[in-house]
This record gives structure tokens, sequence and C-alpha cells, in this order.
């Protein structure tokens, strides 16, 4: 498996998420029908500071060697990252209305998902 691919690829998702998060808090929770006064806006721009620098640090190892037991703290982050993610959407899919813009995130995390974990119980070639 290319690894540089999906490392460049899951840094480009996680930062573009980052930046609308740190940038955007108040139209998020907006779009997602939350009272945006408090202490929410403060958590929705942490979460997107998360994002950054698990997209930095993605994007900074994408040309190292990834799988097996090379690296094996970066593959085993986005692999509990992305699991659990779509872990979660799973759950918030089923109890809410439709919602195309959690199926596609879900969807997203869900391949990420399996790719890491290819990547981390499997030894690179």
């Amino acid at each position: 498996m290319n690894t540089k691919i999906l490392l460049a690829s899951s840094a480009v998702f996680l930062g573009f998420l980052g930046i609308m998060f740190s940038f955007l808090p108040q139209e998020i929770l907006f779009y997602v029908e939350i009272n945006s006064n408090g202490i929410a806006p403060l958590f929705v721009q942490i979460f997107g500071a998360l994002y950054i620098a698990f997209a930095i640090i993605n994007w900074m190892v994408k040309t190292s060697l990834i799988g097996g037991i090379y690296n094996r703290p970066i593959a085993t982050g986005n692999f509990l990252h992305f699991l659990m993610g779509s872990l979660a959407l799973i759950k918030g899919i089923s109890g809410v209305e439709f919602s195309p813009i959690l199926i596609v995130f879900c969807v997203l995390y869900s391949i990420f998902a399996i790719l890491f974990g290819i990547v981390l119980f499997r030894h690179p070639k």
C-alpha cells in the first residue's frame, strides 16, 4: 500500500476540518443547531487545533516508511482516531434524522479506518 498517498490525503482531509473548526466555530454550531453562546465555540476551536496538529503530523511523515513496526505510533494514532470517529458517526447517524453530511463523514472516516488498520497490521512492502 502506498502510505504516502494515504497520509497526504488524510492530512488534507484533517487540515480542511481543522481550518473549518478553527475559523468557523459559530457557523458550524449553527449548522448542527447547537447554541453558539457560552463555551461551545471554544471547544470547537480546540477540536480544530487537534485536527490541524494531526494533519501536520501526517504531512510531515508521509515520506517515511510506515507499517508493521515502523512508525507504529503514527499508524496507531491514525487508526484509533478514524476507528473511534467512524464508530461515533455510525452511532450518531442511527440517532438523528437523515443528514447527508454525516453520511459523507462516516464513509470517509470508515475508509480511513480500514486503510490505517491495514497499514498498522501489515508489514510494509
